[in-house]
């Protein structure tokens, strides 16, 4: 009643560096915060509210908090700390507190996006800025680096998303999302920052992926993403809020046992996703931590429950995070004029076999939705964009005993003399290397001792040895013979 009596900071305030608004004048619940921010201290708070009286209250308690408070304090407000401010107005007004701090971690948001790459990397190493992004692994992660004594602040990036998509179908970049990561850091007692990296994502994941799929390639958006878009925002991020180390939740470990770091597979072999990380750059893997590294799923979920976390059981995320859950061929329907277009599917030999919808519908390896009956089970063994055509072929003609890489990366010294595994798909099987040859200062052939079963132009391919990811790059060709 006294913060509706007499309310803190209401009314509009004069060019302020950074606004947030939260709701819709649908629902009739509307609320924007605006700051005034210099030398790291929110120096006055003022607001804008329609609707219900508790958002109202709400945010004139959320300006009494945060006028004169550090940004780190700022970041620690929450839908929880202004409920309990307000003395608890139970789960029908919570709207309220809830449409407030999203609309304090939105101006926080902007102030915060809108300086990316302004600050260099902080020498204090222990603070650690932890990319959530609403799941339970992420969870995780920032609670054992918290339990250990760490000074984390949660970092989470607003993603592009389709936005031709149904709202039910959004994925890992939605409001949503966003809002249960924001509420776990909290519940940890960690500040939160939201990031926008929508452009970012869209310029350099996205419209790559779109462009591959046209070219009649299999791009892997997830690579391309960690080693151009996501850890590059992080560590922006991090450096802004001071901190020099890294994490995440990936299933991965960082070894540095040859004196420089290298990826390396995790523990749960089944859940290992080194294989997504295989495009890091070194001075990345130099500040980078995996706190789940040692741990298997299970474990993970129970540390959670037993935490009290929001997200102990939240679902998994899904592959393609920005297409939704329609999959990726109506995506590309929607977002790259790939419109119905009928081609041939023609055999190995040229022989005409069947008709097809579009050539980007269909991936090397695919057996399914081919549309063929046959005496043997056919398989999509190539695809030809420009003269919009489907091959396939008997599982034996999927065979591939080499792969030239491009661009490649390399990570660490291979040892020639030793074994080393080479794997062509996210889950694929790990597959017995026989040598790999730079070719020029981007390329890498790499011979096979027993065949992948099909290799898709565009995806990613992994060189192993001893656990370790030694090299990676993008699949340009294959070889379908084996070296005599």
């Amino acid at each position: 009643m006294r913060h509706l009596a007499a309310p803190v900071g209401a009314g509009e305030m004069d060019a302020p560096d950074a606004v947030g608004e939260s709701g819709s004048q649908a629902c009739g619940d509307v609320v924007r915060i605006q700051l005034r921010i210099a030398g790291g201290r929110v120096r006055e708070a003022r607001f804008l509210a329609f609707g219900c009286p508790s958002a109202t209250a709400a945010a004139s308690a959320a300006c009494a908090r945060l006028t004169g408070a550090s940004l780190r304090d700022a970041l620690l407000l929450g839908t929880g700390a202004l409920d309990r401010e307000l003395g608890g107005l139970g789960v029908h007004r919570r709207h309220g507190p809830e449409l407030v701090a999203d609309a304090v971690a939105r101006a926080l948001e902007a102030w915060y996006s809108a300086r990316l790459g302004d600050v260099g990397l902080p020498l204090d190493g222990d603070r650690v800025a932890v990319a959530m992004s609403g799941g339970v692994d992420s969870a995780v992660a920032a609670m054992r680096l918290r339990d250990a004594g760490r000074d984390v602040v949660g970092v989470t990036m607003r993603l592009w998303h389709d936005p031709a998509a149904l709202a039910a179908e959004r994925s890992c970049c939605s409001p949503e999302t966003v809002r249960m990561a924001r509420d776990t850091a909290h519940a940890l007692g960690v500040p939160h920052l939201t990031i926008d990296a929508v452009e970012a994502f869209r310029r350099g994941v996205v419209e790559d992926f779109i462009a591959g799929y046209a070219e009649g390639r299999t791009p892997n958006p997830c690579v391309t993403c960690n080693g151009t878009v996501r850890f590059r925002v992080l560590g922006q991020a991090a450096a802004l809020l001071g901190a020099r180390g890294m994490a995440t939740g990936h299933y991965a470990r960082v070894d540095r046992s040859s004196g420089r770091p290298v990826v390396a597979r995790a523990q749960d072999g089944g859940k290992d996703q080194s294989y997504m990380l295989a495009m890091l750059a070194r001075p990345v893997l130099e500040r980078l931590e995996f706190p789940l590294g040692d741990l298997v799923k299970d474990d993970v979920r129970a540390l959670a429950r037993g935490a009290g976390l929001p997200a102990a059981d939240a679902v998994e995320s899904q592959e393609i995070c920005f297409v939704g859950q329609g999959g990726y061929a109506p995506f590309l329907e929607r977002n790259a004029g790939l419109a119905a277009r009928p081609g041939e599917i023609v055999d190995t030999g040229g022989r005409v076999v069947g008709e097809h919808p579009g050539y980007w519908r269909f991936t090397v390896g695919q057996r399914r939705g081919i549309g063929l009956a046959a005496p043997e089970p056919l398989y999509v063994v190539g695809t030809d964009a420009a003269a919009n055509r489907v091959v396939v072929g008997p599982r034996e003609a999927l065979a591939t005993w080499g792969l030239t890489l491009r661009p490649a990366v390399g990570h660490d010294a291979l040892d020639p003399l030793r074994p080393f595994e080479v794997r062509v798909r996210y889950r694929g099987t790990a597959l017995r290397g026989l040598g790999v040859v730079p070719a020029d200062e981007r390329t890498l052939l790499v011979d096979l001792g027993e065949p992948a079963d099909g290799a898709a132009p565009g995806q990613t391919a992994t060189i192993y040895q001893d656990g370790r990811l030694v090299a990676a790059g993008t699949i340009a060709g294959s070889r379908p013979r084996r070296m005599e």
